[in-house]
This record gives structure tokens, C-alpha cells and sequence, in this order.
């Protein structure tokens, strides 16, 4: 199989699984003060640091969790709830695009009393900063936009929205599972920030929290002692100790491979774009790796099964529910009509894409297209 859907989840790195193997051996709950105690609790610091140390933040900052979702409703609604407590403010600005982790937090903090705005995008997935200013005030509680967009790899500048929200006193978040490890980030603004530990060839069921010094965020289960009281639960040694061990090799390896996987993404991308047809969604300024794409009367459901169909993984936006297809949000939110938007395909690179992988899919991409066209297949129809 060739894979190309890490935006969805990525293969554990041989080092990380190696690293997670030895952890085995490390059985004692890191809240005990006996031996082997005081030696799971090593490694779980130990961890920590390698996650500090890829983000750029001090290690009593981060706040270990189960994954990106958890991972973004404590950030999103204990930030939200402290603050309301704190200062009475009851306003959320985001974002159309951001992931369904995050929109679910939001959603369920307006059923709680909460106001939340969602500023406008352009075409191709940017945010303007004057709109986000626009779309703040006293009111506002917190701001969270992603770092990286999950269907079209957009980067956002994350240290210049955080500035426009701390000029109005709010707290600013952001997602940061598509950009961790990929590209460079400056938390230097950022209160709080969420990454995942199987996005970056590490073990699914783990991720952490960035906190900044002196923010404070309400627990979303009654606090034990646990993680500075902010996430209760003895700690998974196992799957800190692998978030940790993926976390040391990005920052070892990540800007080679970013190098090395960004020329792959341009190498398929200019290839499907030669296909008559084709078209790219989203902007110029992207993570490495990520690429979506649509072709012209073609559902992006049916290039997936038949890519599937030929031993090649990659992902769509649209879901298949009760028999008709749902495009994309995020591709609706760009102004696509649902036929357009439901052509979207994304493909997204890892380290161990090959250039001789890149040119077997555009193969079989050109004669698919090719196929389904003369066929007169694969186009998308509404109940």
C-alpha cells in the first residue's frame, strides 16, 4: 500500500516504538514514592522536556492528555470557563475552518450561554488579521484558530493573530496538530496550544497541552493531583514516553524532512494539476506535505475508492451518510457550491513517501480520471 493520508493519523517512527517497547519495563505509577515510582515519574519528565523542547516552551508548561480532542476542549472550554468566572467575559472567536475537535468545544460552550463569532475567509482559506480585529471586543473570553489547516495545509500566522487577541485582553489558542514538527511555530504570544502525538509518528491515545505560565483554565473532570491539577488520571507512562520520543525526532530530524517532503508535494501536485481537469484548493503558503485537490465533475469519494482500489490511501472531506454525499466545511466555507466542494481530495506526505510512490499514484490518478470520465461516472448527485 502506498500511504498517503498522514494528515489523518501517521505510522509509528521505528525509534518511537522502540522507545515505548523499553517503557514496558517501567511499570510504577509516577505518583509513588518508592523506586520504581520515582522512576516512571523520570521518564515522564524526561517526556516532557522533549515536548517542551519541540514547541520552545518550559517543560512545567505542558500538560499531558489523551489526544488532540481532549487536548483542545480543555484548552477551549477551561479557558473559556476560568476566564467567564474571572472576568465575566462570555465571547469566542474562531474560525469556519478549524477542526471538528475544536467545533465541538464551541458548540458545546454556546449551549452554555457563550457567544461565538466565526470570522470571515477568502478563497483560498486565508484569514485576514484586520478581520479578526474586526470580530473582537471587550467581551471576548478567548480566540482559537489553528496554526495549520487539516484539508488544505494553509499556515496562519499564530503570533500575530495571538497579538490582536491579547489587545483586547482575550486568551488565544490554537491547534496546533497539522504544524507541530512541520514547519517552524512561535508560541512567544500564545496562551495555550494542543498537539498530537499520532500525527507525528508517535501512539494514537496521547497528546499534550501547552499552558503558559499563569494562565488559568478550569478542569473539565474534578481535579486530582495529577498534571498540576489540571488533568486527573495516573499518567500513561507508555504513551508519554513514545510522544516524547516522537517529539526529539522531529526536532532532530523535522526541517530535513520538511525539505524532502515538500519537493515530493510538488512533484504530485504539479503532476495531478497536469491532468485535464484538476484543480488545487487553498493557499500558497503551506505546511509540507498536504495537498488538495479536485477534478471537475469527478466526486472526491470515488477518486478515494478507486485509489483505495489500487492500493493507494488518501482522504476526502465529504462523508458518506445515508447514501448521499456531504462535501467538505472547510471546502464549503471557501465559497465552493456543495458539487464543487464535493470533489475534494487530499493527499498528504510523511517522511518515508518516495518519489518512485509519487509516480505510481499520478499513474493510476490520470487513469481513473481518465476512465470514470469516458464512462460518465463519478459525478456527484443530491437527494
Amino acid at each position: 500500500m502506498i500511504y498517503l493520508d498522514h494528515n489523518a493519523t501517521t505510522r509509528p517512527h521505528p525509534e518511537v516504538i522502540k522507545e515505548m517497547a523499553r517503557a514496558t519495563e517501567i511499570f510504577g505509577n509516577p505518583s509513588s514514592p518508592h523506586g520504581a515510582g520515582r522512576r516512571a515519574r523520570q521518564v515522564v519528565e524526561q517526556a516532557r522536556a522533549q515536548v517542551a523542547g519541540l514547541l520552545g516552551v518550559a517543560s512545567e508548561e505542558i500538560v499531558f492528555c489523551s489526544g488532540g480532542t481532549e487536548g483542545d476542549q480543555l484548552a477551549i472550554v477551561g479557558g473559556a470557563r476560568a476566564e467567564r468566572q474571572k472576568s465575566g467575559r462570555h465571547g469566542i472567536v474562531s474560525s469556519p475552518l478549524e477542526h471538528p475537535a475544536v467545533k465541538g468545544s464551541l458548540e458545546l460552550l454556546e449551549r452554555e450561554g457563550f457567544a461565538v463569532r466565526r470570522v470571515g475567509v477568502a478563497g483560498d482559506g486565508t484569514i485576514d488579521p484586520e478581520e479578526l480585529s474586526r470580530a473582537l471586543d471587550g467581551s471576548t473570553a478567548l480566540v482559537t484558530l489553528a496554526a495549520a489547516n487539516h484539508e488544505l495545509g494553509n499556515r496562519y500566522s499564530i503570533a500575530e493573530f495571538a497579538a490582536r487577541a491579547h489587545a483586547v485582553g482575550a486568551l488565544f489558542h490554537s491547534d496546533l496538530v497539522q504544524a507541530a514538527g512541520k514547519v517552524p511555530l512561535d508560541l512567544s504570544e500564545v496562551d495555550l496550544a494542543t498537539l498530537s502525538a499520532h500525527k507525528i509518528y508517535g501512539p494514537k491515545g496521547m497528546g499534550a497541552l501547552f499552558v503558559r505560565r499563569g494562565i488559568e483554565i478550569a478542569p473539565l473532570t474534578p481535579a486530582g493531583h495529577q498534571e498540576r491539577g489540571r488533568r486527573p488520571g495516573t499518567e500513561n507512562v507508555m504513551g508519554i514516553v513514545g510522544l516524547g520520543a516522537a517529539c526529539a525526532l522531529l526536532q532532530r530530524e523535522g526541517p530535513a524532512w520538511a525539505k524532502s517532503i515538500s519537493l515530493l508535494r510538488d512533484r504530485l501536485e504539479q503532476s495531478i494539476l497536469a491532468i485535464s481537469g484538476a484543480r488545487r484548493f487553498g493557499g500558497s503558503d503551506r505546511v509540507p506535505g498536504t495537498c488538495n485537490v479536485g477534478f471537475r465533475g469527478i466526486t472526491g469519494e470515488v477518486i478515494m475508492q478507486n485509489l483505495d482500489l489500487s492500493d493507494v490511501a488518501v482522504s476526502t472531506g465529504a462523508a458518506c451518510t445515508s447514501g448521499s454525499l456531504e462535501p467538505s466545511p472547510v471546502i464549503r466555507a471557501l465559497g465552493f457550491p456543495r458539487e464543487e466542494a464535493a470533489e475534494a481530495v487530499r493527499f498528504s506526505l510523511g517522511w518515508a513517501n518516495t518519489e518512485a510512490e509519487i509516480d505510481v499514484v499520478v499513474a493510476a490518478l490520470g487513469e481513473i480520471v481518465r476512465r470514470l470520465r469516458q464512462l460518465d461516472l463519478g459525478k456527484v448527485r443530491y437527494q
